[in-house]
């Protein structure tokens, strides 16, 4: 079974992978393993230099600083590049899971699950949600070194709005998780292996 976690920023959903993963679960982290297999895959490699140029890569390395300025000046040169990512992503998602047949979850942690359309290989989907304040004051302590500073929130709280957001209404999520600090990571990763990881 495999099992997509997806929240926006500060929701707090690579704690509560990392949580699960403490416990022996099977988490595939996929800002993680999208970074090894452009490191790693050579088709992947010749895409992204056919996209970008020979500047994409310095010595075999892949130069982040480069791709990050070129695709921010121009949103149709990242969707070209998800357009390579993301397929390889799926690909490695779908062999791991087989590896990892006998065991009774995956976990997929994506915070873009659904414009990757990773939400397709899942059998059920978790979003973990807080409050917006929440979510602010943790993007900051992590991001910013805890420096509240009125320009520093508003860069977030950018971040926070240009999300795309799903209730617990929609028909593409199976359980919706608050982690809002009042109850513990432990607590609320029982409550998820109980739900979630039984057919």
């Amino acid at each position: 079974m495999i099992i997509g976690i997806t929240g926006g920023i500060g929701s707090g959903k690579s704690t509560i992978a990392q949580e699960l993963a403490r416990r022996d679960f099977a988490v595939y982290d996929c800002d993680r393993e999208a970074k090894r297999i452009i490191a790693e895959n050579k088709d992947v490699q010749q895409a992204i230099i056919e996209l970008l140029g020979e500047e994409a890569f310095v010595e075999g390395t892949y130069n982040t600083a480069y791709v990050a300025r070129r695709v921010f000046e121009d949103k149709e040169l990242l969707e070209h590049l998800n357009q390579i990512v993301h397929p390889a992503v799926k690909e490695d998602i779908r062999a791991k899971s087989e590896e990892l047949r006998v065991k009774s979850c995956l976990f997929v942690e994506s915070a873009i699950l659904y414009e990757a359309g990773l939400d397709t290989l899942c059998d059920k989907v978790i979003v973990v949600d807080a409050p917006e304040e929440v979510r602010i004051a943790r993007t900051i302590a992590r991001d910013y070194g805890n420096d509240a500073s009125p320009d520093n929130i508003d860069k977030v709280r950018a971040r926070v709005k240009a999300q795309r957001v799903f209730s617990n209404q929609s028909s593409a999520v199976s359980f919706v998780v608050k982690n809002d600090g009042k109850t513990s990571i432990a607590e609320i990763v029982d409550k998820i292996t109980h739900n979630m990881c039984k057919n």
